[in-house]
């Protein structure tokens, strides 16, 4: 790990160790008798295992809106650049590790982090395993009782920037329970558990490691009051259980890790001086990652040919006469949403000229037979950049039956002017579709670019990605073929220049105002992702 900002205290073993005003403290005078000073936040509830994203700034029962967009992961060649720094918080049963996790978050302030559950990754067990379960008589604190192979594949995909899912495993029942939550889109992760420095594998993905140490009395006392209160057992099953488990397990097992960690924090989640370093040196590292795309895009690929993956409607006095009304500034609002729509259909139509197809032999009612061809893939989606490629959904539906749709949510940072990812809802199993990817314009590329790096995050092969979009710049055009040489893009027209507003000249204006009616701000451009048309 890095090197950690200066603070007051005890170097001991390799790791800081703080007590909760500031002061360095020796093993042997750790001061851990008393409770944790309360979070302020609810009790956790771990009838089930949990896996988290902090902070929303709306969650509804169906999606979720953050309070900032997450930064582009990736560099102008479209492959990650950095990986999402991995927090790792270890400690005895009930030692706090989970409100420690969540004092961090909070004190982090940042979007986008996700709190990974060691508990999520217990092994399915027998029917001769779950008998014992019931009775007590089961090592749920012993290595062996975890899905290590599982719980390193699905940290290292997350480090990287990639969807995962994740088992949702219930304690009452000893079992996973059969829907998985897919978790995507980490800046910062924290993963916390028993056993998160017993392998030697798992280390290797921790940024920072974090020895949560409280005493064993406190310890046994909330496992008491959890256990009884959200998990239905009794009081003298949770003492045998402890007894013959759980303290045999921290001595062995768990007590002998806290000599790997950079930080020990007794007193878990009271202990805000240590939080406060923790959180100090989180901040430094993600500032040392942060990425500057946009400038690389509007520098990159000049002069250079078309690439051959750009398909352009042909130019024929409709198509001209149609670009010649939506261009107008003069045009109604009705007749612009009028022609765009003619314009998308006979866009969308194009793009499914792409999609494979094989041969197939029908009957016709006449008794004959027809030579044809089907599509050969198994499935269709289509996902909108929102707000401006929300439009292009009703022609999509005009001619795909049944077509699923997702949607991604792409703002502008006004202050860095990179794009930022602030919402997605993908559909289930995208990983096996062929994806039309729909914006209205694109002008730089980096919003497209974006949402491509979201789909390949979500296993969608490259070559199965469709780009439409209704106006292109060169700009663009480079951009997403240089990042991404396997999409195909569709448009109805290129322009040749970007002005350093980044407008497409001569372009069509804001084509997400014009189209619904809204006012653009003085300094709006196509890369404005309220009107998502990088």
């Amino acid at each position: 790990m890095s090197s950690l900002p200066n603070y007051p205290g005890a170097r001991i073993s390799g790791c800081w160790t703080l007590t909760s005003d500031g002061r360095g403290a020796g093993e042997g005078s750790l001061d851990r008798l008393l409770p944790s000073v309360s979070t302020g936040l609810s009790p956790r509830k771990r009838t089930t295992s949990q896996c988290k994203s902090e902070p929303p700034l709306l969650r509804t029962s169906k999606r979720t809106i953050y309070t900032a967009g997450r930064p582009p992961w990736y560099n102008e060649h479209g492959t990650q650049s950095k990986e999402a720094f991995v927090i790792g918080l270890c400690g005895g049963s009930a030692s706090g590790k989970t409100t420690v996790a969540r004092k961090i978050i909070e004190a982090l302030d940042v979007p986008w982090v996700v709190l990974l559950s060691m508990d999520s990754f217990y092994k399915v067990l027998s029917s001769e395993q779950q008998a014992r379960a019931a009775s007590n008589n089961y090592n749920f604190d012993h290595p062996d009782a975890f899905d290590f192979d599982l719980l390193t594949h699905t940290l290292r995909k997350l480090k990287q920037g990639k969807s995962v899912k994740i088992p949702v495993y219930d304690f009452t029942t000893h079992g996973r329970q059969k829907e998985w939550k897919t978790v995507y889109g980490a800046s910062v992760i924290i993963f916390e558990g028993i056993m998160a420095f017993t392998d030697k594998a798992l280390l290797q993905l921790l940024d920072m490691k974090i020895f949560v140490d409280t005493d064993s009395d406190i310890r046994l006392v909330r496992r008491l009051r959890r256990d009884i209160t959200e998990r239905g057992r009794d009081i003298e099953g949770v003492i045998k259980q402890y007894n013959k488990y759980v303290k045999p397990a921290f001595e062995q097992y768990i007590e002998p890790t806290m000599r790997l960690a950079d930080i020990v924090v007794p007193r878990g989640g009271g202990n805000m001086v240590a939080i406060d370093l923790i959180v100090q040196h989180v901040h430094s590292q993600l500032e040392e990652r942060e990425l500057s795309v946009r400038a690389a895009l509007a520098s990159a690929h000049q002069a250079q040919p078309l690439p051959q993956t750009l398909s352009v409607l042909e130019s024929t006095p409709q198509v001209k006469g149609m670009h010649t009304i939506i261009r107008n500034k003069e045009t109604s609002r009705d007749e612009f949403i009028f022609y765009s729509k003619r314009l998308m259909r006979l866009l969308i139509e194009r793009a499914l000229s792409f999609l494979p197809s094989q041969p197939h032999v029908v009957q016709t009612p006449q008794g004959q037979d027809y030579e044809g061809r089907t599509f050969h893939g198994k499935r269709i989606t289509g996902v909108s950049i929102l707000r401006a490629g929300e439009t292009m959904e009703p022609a999509l539906r005009a001619v795909c039956k049944d077509v699923r749709i997702g949607k991604i949510l792409i703002q502008t940072n006004q202050d860095t002017g990179e794009p930022e990812l602030h919402y997605l809802r993908l559909p289930k199993d995208i990983s096996e579709d062929h994806v039309i990817l729909m914006d209205c314009t694109v002008s730089t590329g980096a919003a497209a670019m974006m949402a491509v790096r979201v789909l390949l995050d979500h296993d969608v092969q490259e070559d199965k990605i469709l780009l439409v979009s209704l106006l292109m710049a060169e700009m663009g055009v480079h951009s997403v073929a240089y990042a991404f040489p396997q999409v195909k893009i569709i448009t109805t027209a290129v322009d040749k220049k970007v002005n350093d507003l980044f407008h497409i000249i001569p372009g069509i204006g804001n084509f997400g105002d014009r189209y619904f009616g809204t006012d653009a701000p003085p300094d709006w451009s196509d890369d404005e992702m309220d009107e998502p048309s990088y």
